[in-house]
Formats: structure tokens, sequence, C-alpha cells
């Protein structure tokens, strides 16, 4: 019996855009099985909680032919652990820039270093994603501007829906 090769990919996904789903959806045509992990800890002020973040997330696959091959769950903790609990023989990593290689490429030498036996690959950004990152899209989107093309609907439907919400706050105050 030969095992299915599963790779990990793992982010904040606040929120998940286009990039991220290009990403996962590539993975696919080099992996069994994706499994999506949805960071508790985001490092930063999110906008949307985990539990907002992983239903968006499931949200798109749930409803997209990769319904069952894309998992999407929260974790926490280090991320080859979460990896070795899904036998995962790959973890996955998107590059937009040189810059992101920097960080991408200590983080996979200190996972391949906790465990060898998990190979970080390294998947380009499409040219048309290059410029995305979720904290451009939450700039942008705050300040009303049009990203309808660069996440999937019910994520621009959530932004458009917490947004208006602070401002509405903000002026009661």
């Amino acid at each position: 019996m030969v095992l299915p090769r599963i790779a990990v990919y793992a982010g904040t996904f606040d929120p998940i855009h286009n990039g991220h789903i290009g990403i996962i959806t590539r993975g696919i045509t080099l992996f069994d099985k994706v499994v999506v992990g949805v960071a508790e800890d985001t490092g930063k002020k999110a906008l949307f909680c985990l539990e907002e973040r992983v239903a968006m997330a499931k949200k798109y696959f749930d409803q997209s032919e990769y319904k069952d091959v894309v998992i999407v769950e929260p974790f926490s903790g280090l991320l080859v652990e979460y990896a070795k609990s899904h036998d995962a023989v790959g973890i996955l990593r998107g590059l937009r820039a040189i810059s992101d290689f920097d960080y991408e490429f200590q983080m996979a030498l200190m996972n391949r270093k906790l465990e060898p036996s998990i190979q970080t690959m390294f998947l380009m950004s499409d040219f048309k994603w290059m410029y995305v990152s979720s904290t451009n899209l939450k700039n942008v989107a705050s300040l009303n501007g049009d990203i309808t093309d660069l996440v999937p609907a019910h994520v621009y439907s959530a932004m458009q829906d917490v947004y208006a919400a602070q401002k509405n706050s903000a002026t009661k105050k």
C-alpha cells in the first residue's frame, strides 16, 4: 500500500486571498493532499479571529473541486510537529519576492533541523499575485479600495462588514 503524499501549508490567512489559493491549488498537483493549517498565533493584531479565518478558508475549498484533497483546520505550536501529526512529507511555502526568501529559508533550515524527514518546498507566487499580501489587502480594503479580484467573494464581503462596523463604531463615539 502506498501512503498518500501529504503537504502542510500553514499561515495566518488573515484573510485568505487568491495568492494563497494559487499556492494551495498548485500544491495539489504535487501532493495527494494539502492540509491548510490556519495558525492560532498571528504575531500581530488580526482582523479576523481564528474561527473566522478557518471558516473562510474552509468555505472556499468546500465549494471547490479540491474539497476532497484540501483539509482546512486551525493549528498552534511548531509547524514540523503539526506536519508530523498529519504524516506530512512536505511543507509548502509561497514566495513573492527575494525579501520573502531570506525569512523562509531560515525557517526551512530550522524545520529541517527539527525534523529532517519533512521537506520544505517553495513555490513562486503566480505573477498576478506577487504584490498581494493579507496586510496590503487589509490596508486597501480599510480605505474602500477595490480588492474584489484579489480575494474570494465571501472574504471580500466579510472584510466589508468588519470595516463598516468599525466605521459605525467610530462615528458613534
